[in-house]
């Protein structure tokens, strides 16, 4: 565990610091409008690096016995790989099909395969939360989601 803290706080802080760079270049100043282009962006990458430090001294200051534990145990695969698989699927199905039909399969297959849940309550959650998230950011706020290969040609 001690291992991936100190590697994933070093990732991290390597983020935080690029970040921090970028928006240097964009100016962090207050102007006359308010926060010019890299004022929260830069103070994020603070924080995140402030964070990052705090972690990296207790994973190399603590002497608690879970900090030698792995961080996944053995057979602790399958429930990550349960979660990881059809998420990956999904974020590649975004191209081909879109954001709310991937959405649909993705919420339908994890109810019904992780959660086991009835097939009305799979169907009605896996048509109705894309469908309430087209409506509010796609009609409502304007905001175009991404509508994959053959989406575009779509207009609803």
């Amino acid at each position: 565990m001690r291992k991936a803290d100190i590697g994933l706080a070093l990732i991290l802080l390597v983020l935080a610091v690029l970040v921090a760079w970028e928006s240097l270049q964009l100016d962090i100043g207050w102007g006359l409008n308010g926060p010019k282009g890299g004022f929260f962006p830069f103070w994020l990458a603070v924080g995140l690096a402030l964070c990052c430090l705090v972690i990296l001294v207790q994973a190399f200051r603590s002497t608690s016995p879970t900090l030698r534990q792995p961080l996944i145990r053995p057979g602790g695969w399958v429930p990550l790989l349960k979660v990881a698989a059809p998420a990956t699927a999904m974020v590649a199905l975004i191209e081909m099909i879109g954001l709310y039909p991937a959405a649909a399969l993705y919420i339908g297959f994890y109810m019904r395969w992780i959660g086991k849940h009835h097939w009305l309550l799979v169907l009605a959650v896996s048509v109705g939360v894309p469908l309430g998230s087209y409506m509010i950011f796609d009609k409502w706020f304007l905001i175009p989601m991404p509508k994959g290969w053959w989406g575009e040609h779509l207009s609803l």
